[in-house]
């Protein structure tokens, strides 16, 4: 699990990475202040903890911004301990809000329980634009008709499925999806994608994954 630390304080932000990378988490600390939607958007993120006192502009501000690119969840770690800031975070999309000094153990529950939470592998089923996946059986559903996927065809949509409006590329989906030298090749791609569409086109999906000319496709 990779979790964002967005943390204008140099100790706390190295102390609370520490404190995660212990646990098992692998860490990314953000610290382009002028930048960071654009910054988070360049690494694949399972959670965020998010700081509201920052340069340029408050955590509030910042937590919008996150929530229009990526369904990243948010935890705000703050000073900061009114009801008022606790409701702000809530109505701008955090899904949760602990106040510094923390107590680690209540820390760590709470980016337990966002993960989980959050993890898709909790549920049987995502539905993007009337299509239903199943995550269990690898069956992709659409209007009382269905079709069998293969493990590759289902890890290809399950990704556009997790990156909504997202445009994303070959070389994004070979990098993310495969390890293995043999899928470097990218036609091995574009083969399971050629697949993916007919299967789809077979039960009437006909728009869900748009092709976007030199850059790739988007859900």
């Amino acid at each position: 699990m990779r979790i964002a630390i967005i943390e204008d304080d140099e100790i706390t932000r190295l102390e609370l990475s520490k404190l995660l990378n212990t646990q098992g988490y692998e860490t990314v600390l953000l610290i382009d202040f002028g930048n960071l939607t654009d910054e988070l958007k360049q690494y694949s993120i399972e959670l965020v903890l998010l700081d509201i006192n920052l340069p340029y502009e408050n955590g509030y501000e910042v937590c919008r911004k996150i929530k229009q690119v990526m369904p990243v969840p948010i935890i705000f770690v703050t000073s900061r301990d009114t009801n008022a800031d606790e409701l702000k975070s809530i109505q701008v999309g955090g899904i949760d809000f602990i106040t510094k000094p923390y107590d680690t153990l209540i820390l760590l529950e709470k980016i337990k329980r966002a993960l989980q939470l959050s993890n898709p592998n909790n549920f049987r089923e995502l539905v993007k634009k009337d299509c239903t996946l199943d995550l269990h059986l690898s069956i992709l559903k659409y209007q009382e008709q269905s079709i069998e996927l293969t493990r590759n065809e289902f890890r290809i949509l399950y990704y556009f499925f997790m990156n909504e409006d997202k445009v994303i590329s070959k070389e994004e989906l070979l990098e993310k999806l495969w390890n293995d030298k043999y899928y470097i090749d990218e036609n091995v791609l574009l083969v399971n994608m050629t697949r993916l569409k007919k299967k789809m086109k077979e039960i009437g999906i006909v728009h869900l994954l748009e092709n976007i000319r030199g850059k790739g496709w988007k859900l």
